[in-house]
C-alpha cells in the first residue's frame, strides 16, 4: 500500500507540474538559444606563419573564409551568428596615434571592413574579454592601458 501511495503522489505532482505549461521568462525576444558562433582559438590558436600556412594563419582571409563557410554552411540558419577573434589578431607595436591595431599584412583592409563584410552576412564580430585579447602575442603596450576606446570605432561586441 505504501508503494502505491508513493506512486499516486509522484504521478501528482507530475500532472500538476505539466499542467502548468512550463518555463516563465519574459517574451522580449532576447536569448531564445544561447550565444553560438565559432572560435578562432580552437582550431587555429596563435598561427601567424602566413607565408608558410595561408590557408589556416590568422587573418582576414581566414576570417572571412569562415563567415561564408557558415552561412553556406547552414550554421547562421542554424543560429551561430557570431566570429569569435580570440587572440593574435594585434601588430607588436602601436599606430603613430599610440593605438592598438592589427597586423597589417595579415589583415591589410582592417578591422573596419572585416566587421562590415561579417554584418553583410548578418554574422557579428566578436571579441574575447579585453585583457584576453592579446595574451598569447604579448602586443606591445597592451596590458599597460585600460581598453583603448577606439576598439568601440571598430564595432566590435565585447564578452564580458
Amino acid at each position: 500500500m505504501g508503494v502505491q501511495v508513493k506512486m499516486l503522489g509522484a504521478s501528482i505532482v507530475a500532472v500538476l507540474f505539466l499542467s502548468f505549461g512550463g518555463v516563465f521568462s519574459l517574451d522580449n525576444g532576447l536569448a531564445r538559444t544561447p550565444p553560438m558562433g565559432w572560435l578562432s582559438w580552437e582550431r587555429f590558436r596563435c598561427n601567424t606563419d602566413c607565408e608558410g600556412d595561408p590557408e589556416f594563419c590568422i587573418g582576414e582571409k581566414l576570417f572571412k573564409d569562415i563567415a561564408d563557410m557558415m552561412v553556406v554552411g547552414g550554421y547562421l540558419s542554424a543560429g551561430y551568428d557570431n566570429i569569435i577573434v580570440d587572440d593574435c589578431w594585434l601588430d607588436h607595436k602601436r599606430s603613430p596615434e599610440g593605438k592598438l591595431q592589427p597586423d597589417p599584412e595579415r589583415f591589410p583592409s582592417g578591422i573596419p571592413a572585416l566587421s562590415d563584410y561579417f554584418t553583410s552576412w548578418v554574422l557579428s564580430l566578436v571579441s574575447m574579454k579585453i585583457m584576453e585579447i592579446s595574451h598569447v602575442g604579448l602586443s606591445e603596450g597592451f596590458f599597460k592601458h585600460e581598453l583603448d576606446a577606439h576598439l568601440a570605432e571598430w564595432e566590435w561586441i565585447m564578452s564580458s
